[in-house]
């Protein structure tokens, strides 16, 4: 009888170990979700004019970095939900297909959660991604007249002198190999569209590497989920990753694709701002486990800039 109790309670044991084995795995898994340094966003969902919410002037800063407020930093600093802001929830909507109401609503918050590129919506004045600006002073005669694009370029049209076809490009030392077989592919699907051709070497024309934070340039990271990476006009030639986030090479669940990202990039270093086209690898937004290639509207865009 006691060996058989004995027997009952070391299976008893055997179980609650078990159990607290499984408990503590789950714990220790990692999550695919990605926490992003916009949730606060979620904390004003349903803000509007005439609020003054704690948080408010977090959104005003959002939107500043990305060009839609140009506002002093006293503005900035306070949570009142006035015209100014309601004008710039207004034109992001517009900019992102949303209901222009001014109102931070759902579908609102929820687009500007979505990690994305650091380079600016609105440069120096101009919105990039509204397309009836993107060919002052180029010739489009090449796009058929029935092609509805929004495809747009940075303030000046600044391209690639038209001698300069071939371009190099090069890495900085702490770039891991998964990403440096990443830009090559990208770059060989842009040179497939364009007339340009691209090869690796030393004293390139164009810079790849990893940076956290503020790193001297004037756009600086924020950590894992927020912006993914930037890329300056030409003749620039710097493209920035930020180091925090989870990348991969291919769809992978929390993570963002090495090679999507860096067809988006080299989109900017070729002349190309954001388009407005969900579709387009120039869209400014792009969810962790996506992966996306070359659209119609990029493929215009590079061919009106450079007239070719």
């Amino acid at each position: 009888m006691a060996l058989k109790v004995f027997h009952f309670l070391f299976l008893i044991v055997l179980i609650f170990q078990a159990l607290s084995t499984i408990s503590h795995a789950k714990r220790e898994m990692p999550s695919d979700k990605i926490s992003s340094p916009f949730e606060f966003l979620n904390q004003l969902k349903g803000c509007h004019k005439g609020n003054k919410t704690k948080g408010i002037h977090q959104l005003k800063s959002y939107l500043q970095k990305f060009g839609y407020l140009d506002l002093n930093q006293t503005l900035v600093n306070n949570d009142d939900f006035d015209d100014t802001l309601e004008s710039a929830i207004k034109l992001y909507q517009q900019n992102y297909h949303i209901k222009p109401t001014g109102i931070l609503d759902a579908e609102t918050t929820s687009k500007m959660i979505t990690p994305r590129c650091g380079m600016p919506d609105i440069v120096e004045g101009t919105n990039s991604m509204q397309p009836s600006e993107r060919s002052r002073g180029v010739s489009s005669s090449s796009i058929p007249i029935h092609v509805v694009s929004h495809y747009t370029f940075f303030p000046g049209n600044p391209r690639w002198p038209s001698s300069k076809t071939h371009l190099t490009y090069g890495f900085l030392p702490n770039t891991p190999p998964s990403a440096i077989n990443a830009v090559t592919r990208a770059f060989q699907r842009w040179a497939s569209a364009t007339h340009f051709r691209f090869s690796q070497a030393q004293n390139s024309d164009l810079v790849i590497g990893f940076h956290r934070l503020n790193h001297g340039d004037g756009y600086p990271f924020d950590g894992p989920g927020g912006t993914l990476a930037h890329a300056f006009a030409p003749t620039n030639g710097r493209f920035h990753y930020d180091a925090d986030e989870r990348w991969s090479s291919g769809p992978v669940a929390g993570a963002f694709d090495l090679e999507t990202v860096a067809l988006h990039e080299i989109g900017h270093l070729l002349g190309l701002g954001h388009s407005s086209v969900v579709e387009a690898i120039m869209y400014p937004n792009i969810s962790p486990g996506t992966t996306k290639n070359l659209n119609a509207d990029d493929i215009q865009g590079i061919r009106v800039l450079y007239n070719v």
